[in-house]
């Protein structure tokens, strides 16, 4: 049994990982951590998980979780990489479900964060956490650096055709479109409901931070330079990611539905839709699914990517699941199995 702790249990992203943590054969919550919930029953901030997770929030120390296999850190950008060097001293392995160890470039991650970077020197050592891209290296790894929403909605997306060398790299348009969940979980006016309901708009459109880790990763599939038009956007629903990819192909002959449906077919989370598809995101509601469908409208040169996952999941929560499967020599699938909520 993997005893596990999860720092910043109170966000949207640690409820999720209680969540499907409480489903897991092979895991066992060991410490939830809050500073300032501190005592505090975790089922009384979430009442979705009493008589589940009704251990007490402690704080996020590490003699209060010296016991654990593997920490999540599901905590504000920024936070985790003070404490992370503590725990893998003693051992103890790290999923961080923030930005602060997916860079490689601590100038950039400076940059885009705003703040000197207090563990650069880990930068080189984590591991991007994207399992259908770095399954071999996670499965080695004491520290993954958990992939965000909008970068992995992209990166698989654009998997197929980088690997392939079918598409023109340099000029590639993703629009994002996410849940306000996204945003997390604090007071923030543009995620009431009686601003965002009934509403749709673009945010970022100049530079958004998740743009580097985008460019980075794309660059390492396809082995060159990426040019890449980024803009996310707030949907008025609470979970969900659905993204839709522009690139122009320069091999006109390449079969795209066949190429998507052949380079995924044995990844158990990423669902290719028949040709002429169109994916929803009440699908993937609380899965750790990725569907993607591929057009070419008129069997032109360009080809149209939709993508659609959970952004608490498979965009956070679930993939890290995924990540302290394959860490610890566990079937990837496992306590990650469950369908989409429908209605």
């Amino acid at each position: 049994m993997i005893k596990v702790g999860v720092i910043g249990g109170t966000g949207y992203t640690g409820a999720e990982l209680l969540r499907l943590l409480t489903g897991h054969p092979n895991a066992e919550i060991a410490a939830v951590t809050s500073r300032s919930n501190q005592g505090e029953l975790v089922s009384d901030i979430y009442p979705n998980l009493r008589g589940i997770v009704d251990l007490p929030f402690v704080a996020p120390e590490l003699d209060k979780l010296s016991g654990c296999d593997v920490v999540f850190f599901a905590t504000p950008h920024g936070v985790a990489q003070s404490s992370v060097p503590g725990f893998l001293e003693v051992g103890i392995k790290v999923i961080d479900l923030s930005a602060d160890f997916r860079l490689r470039d601590q100038s950039v991650w400076e940059k885009w964060y705003g703040q000197p970077h207090q563990a650069s020197g880990l930068l080189s050592r984590a591991v991007y956490g994207l399992p259908e891209v770095n399954r071999e290296a996670i499965i080695e790894a004491d520290l993954v650096a958990c992939a965000g929403c909008y970068p992995t909605s992209i990166q698989l997306g654009l998997l197929p055709l980088l690997r392939q060398g079918c598409v023109d790299s340099s000029d590639i348009i993703a629009n994002s479109a996410s849940g306000v969940s996204g945003a997390g979980r604090q007071a923030n006016i543009a995620t009431l409901l009686s601003e965002a309901s009934d509403s749709f708009k673009a945010y970022g459109a100049s530079g958004h931070r998740h743009q580097p880790e985008i460019e980075q990763g794309l660059e390492d599939i396809a082995g060159q330079s990426v040019g890449l038009t980024f803009i996310p956007h707030l949907l008025p629903i609470n979970r969900g990611i659905h993204t839709t990819i522009y690139a122009n192909l320069v091999d006109l002959n390449v079969d795209v539905q066949e190429l998507y449906e052949r380079h995924f077919k044995n990844e158990p989370f990423v669902d290719v839709l028949p040709a002429g598809s169109h994916p929803e995101t009440r699908t993937v509601r609380g899965s750790n699914y990725c569907r993607i469908a591929v057009h070419r409208p008129d069997n032109g040169r360009k080809v149209v990517v939709l993508v659609v996952e959970d952004n608490l999941t498979k965009g956070a929560s679930g993939q890290a699941i995924q990540c302290m499967n394959l860490m610890f020599d566990l079937p990837e699938t496992l306590g990650l199995m469950m369908p989409g909520l429908l209605p």
